[in-house]
């Protein structure tokens, strides 16, 4: 391999957004990893020398291509080959160009109508400048793949007459016969555009995945793979899902999505997760659980008047101790003002009543005297006052509590069920606010095999072979709506890719976050990555998490057109207004299922509702027995409280038994997930966390008593 000759690629991206956010480019490195991991060398090696990103403007286009001609053999230009007026991609390039490839173009465009009708909408363009090859990609990353690996295999030739490394007449010195089988053309080769979409993503349905225990903490082994004998001979693109038209026999033997840490599968969803939209609400209770989006200020002082804060009379302090007339009574009520109280007075006051004018304290009824009454002895005519008062003593002043104008709830708070922050506002008169939107929710099952767990048709026991019931739905609508988020019953669908397109496009304009289960693993009837990809035309940011259980968890994004928008998901360009259906495809598993929401969805749900630290808390707990550790960091299901008869008052967690992801029971009385490292990440030679010591643990409910 080292004599092959070294062809040099740059790849230029074409968007207005991605120059403005280099971020939301996933196109560079796809390529990359394209060229990296999957071409096979077979007279050439490729290496990604230059990079760029520019916006969707012809000079900015044409003064790239020109600075790069010459200087790399191979120009890949990704984005603005659409029918959109921005796409300006080919008539950039067109006038460059001193030999037109209209084979490559062709070769393209054909590959491209094998995978979907709207193949015809691209213009691509393809052709020679001063020793460089430059070709024109779709800007959507599947898209760009597709294309250059309709082509990838006759590039080195291309390449290598026009740099003018290697003559024709050099080149097809060995005979056809012979450039075909070195050049492992699109039809036979391993990176044929027919492989390229052949990938099939089985999902069997986690609810009939039965493990065996091994441990006696109730671990359990996960699926058993064979020790090999000899290796794959094909490879499996990543990024790409199966094509949903093709047959069992060209489905994936292994998945095409890298096994990413769950920090960074959490980050992943976190930067496309954005805040909703600041809405206005009424004072009540249904305002619990949202998040204010600007600071409340108080359009009016509390208290308003001047009010005693204790049972006594209202004095002027100078005065001093002595004997003297009551001239007035205030009581906790509406009035319509006191006379004002002059030297040598006093006037009677309950708590919370207002203070007349001219009075300076306010002194206990425990230290006064009653001296003389009425002729009926019902009222007080003079009362002694026993000892010193101090000026201001025992009187709420006006705005002492909350200043007229002042912040009284910061931008971020939460308003709690405790009903604090209600009561704040409604004592200064503020009845509506603003906050950020929370998500609605869809829940949708998927399975053939999965009926409702209330189905009247089936009693007990009825269940035909094969049938399941579903425990997923009902467990994460019930969770999803204890955190205040608004639940949709999306129902069951059958694992049909038809219907199961069909029923996401009728179903996702009501949403914001979807939530599938089962569908995502590697089965035949898997079919939720490729619906989404290939259907709605979404993007799987991942498609598999190293942790146990949980590992085909997927995440997505998925355009939702706006009404006003024509073609809805047919669409050949993107509408102008969307919003993105945040998309977690969960694994079928009911344990998965909820350890995976805990992990990834409710974070989600919370930033989005604008919460700042949108992550449940973790801390720190002293483990009730040994608890083996895994190659995979586990998410242990445990009780943690306190024991009444721990001296040290510390945090305890135990086992919920057998944690067999299929097993639903692990779920009863579950309050916290136990954060077990991957063996490799404490050493080899500790292969337990033993009873005693401390591990980190997620929080997911109210810690409890132990015994």
């Amino acid at each position: 391999m080292s004599d092959l000759p070294v062809l040099s690629v740059g790849i230029l991206i074409v968007s207005t957004t991605a120059a403005k956010d280099a971020s939301t480019d996933a196109t560079t490195a796809i390529l990359e990893r394209y060229f990296a991991e999957e071409v096979h060398p077979t007279n050439c090696q490729w290496k990604v020398t230059k990079r760029a990103i520019v916006s969707d403007d012809v000079e900015q286009i044409r003064h790239t291509v020109k600075e790069w001609t010459s200087k790399v053999e191979l120009i890949l230009v990704s984005g603005g080959t659409g029918f959109a007026e921005s796409d300006v991609t080919p008539e950039a390039i067109e006038p460059l160009l001193t030999k037109k490839a209209s084979g490559l173009t062709h070769a393209m465009l054909s590959s491209s109508l094998q995978i979907t009708p709207f193949g015809m909408m691209a213009r691509p363009i393809c052709g020679v400048r001063s020793k460089s090859l430059i070709i024109t990609l779709p800007g959507s990353p599947r898209g760009a793949k597709e294309n250059l690996a309709a082509i990838v295999n006759q590039l080195p030739h291309a390449c290598l007459q026009a740099s003018g490394k290697q003559t024709s007449r050099k080149l097809h010195s060995v005979g056809l016969k012979a450039l075909e089988k070195e050049a492992a053309t699109a039809t036979e080769g391993p990176t044929s555009p027919r492989r390229e979409h052949s990938h099939s993503h089985s999902h069997s349905h986690g609810h009939h995945h039965h493990h065996s225990h091994d441990h006696g903490h109730g671990g359990h082994s996960g699926p058993v793979r064979v020790k090999r004998t000899e290796p794959a001979t094909t490879s499996t693109p990543t990024g790409i899902s199966n094509k949903l038209s093709a047959p069992i026999t060209a489905r994936a033997r292994s998945s095409p999505y890298p096994m990413l840490p769950v920090s960074q599968a959490q980050s992943l969803i976190s930067q496309h997760t954005t805040r909703g939209q600041i809405i206005s609400l009424p004072v009540n209770a249904k305002l619990i659980g949202h998040i204010l989006a600007a600071d409340i200020t108080a359009p009016e002082a509390v208290p308003s008047f001047r009010a005693s804060i204790v049972d006594g009379y209202a004095v002027i302090a100078s005065d001093g101790p002595g004997t003297y007339p009551v001239v007035s009574i205030s009581h906790a009520a509406p009035s319509e003002g006191l006379r004002k109280l002059q030297k040598g007075q006093i006037s009677r006051v309950t708590t919370g009543a207002p203070i007349p004018d001219g009075a300076t304290a306010v002194i206990m009824v425990e230290d006064t005297e009653l001296y003389k009454v009425t002729e009926d002895g019902k009222e007080e005519l003079e009362v002694k006052i026993l000892g010193e008062a101090t000026a201001g003593q025992n009187i709420r002043e006006v705005g002492s509590d909350v200043a007229k104008g002042s912040v009284i709830l910061r931008k971020g708070v939460e308003v709690t069920a405790s009903g604090g922050e209600i009561g704040v506002l409604a004592s200064v008169g503020v009845t509506q606010v603003a906050v950020y939107k929370k998500p609605v929710v869809g829940v949708l099952s998927t399975g053939d095999e999965v009926v409702d767990f209330d189905d009247k048709k089936r009693g007990p026991g009825e269940l035909k072979m094969g049938e399941i019931r579903d425990s997923n739905r009902p467990a994460l609508l019930s969770v999803i709506e204890s955190w205040g988020y608004e639940a949709v019953d999306l129902g069951v669908v059958k694992d049909k890719a038809g219907d199961l397109a069909a029923t996401l496009k009728a179903l996702l304009p009501e949403v914001d976050v979807l939530i599938t289960t089962g569908g995502v693993s590697m089965g035949e009837l898997d079919l939720l990555k490729p619906t989404l990809e290939q259907s709605l035309h979404g993007t799987i940011h991942f498609g598999r998490v190293e942790m146990k259980p949980g590992k085909p968890t997927t995440f997505a994004t998925v355009p939702v057109p706006s009404e006003a928008a024509s073609g809805g998901f047919f669409s050949s360009s993107k509408p102008k207004e969307e919003k993105k259906v945040l998309a977690f495809a969960l694994p079928g598993n009911p344990a998965s299922a909820l350890v995976t929401f805990h992990l990834f969805v409710l974070p989600s749900l919370r930033q989005f509702s604008g919460h700042a630290q949108p992550h449940l808390p973790r801390i720190r707990v002293t483990v009730d027995q040994d608890f083996p550790l895994d190659p995979r960091p586990e998410y242990h299901r445990v009780v943690i409280g306190y024991k009444s008869n721990d001296p040290q008052g510390r945090l305890w967690a135990v086992s919920t038994g057998g944690q067999r992801s299929s097993r639903v029971a692990s779920l009863g009385g579950a309050n916290g997930l136990l954060c077990l490292p991957a063996i490799g990440k404490v050493g080899d030679k500790k292969v337990k966390v033993p009873r005693g010591d401390t591990c980190e643990a997620l929080v997911i409910g109210r810690l409890v008593q132990l015994d």
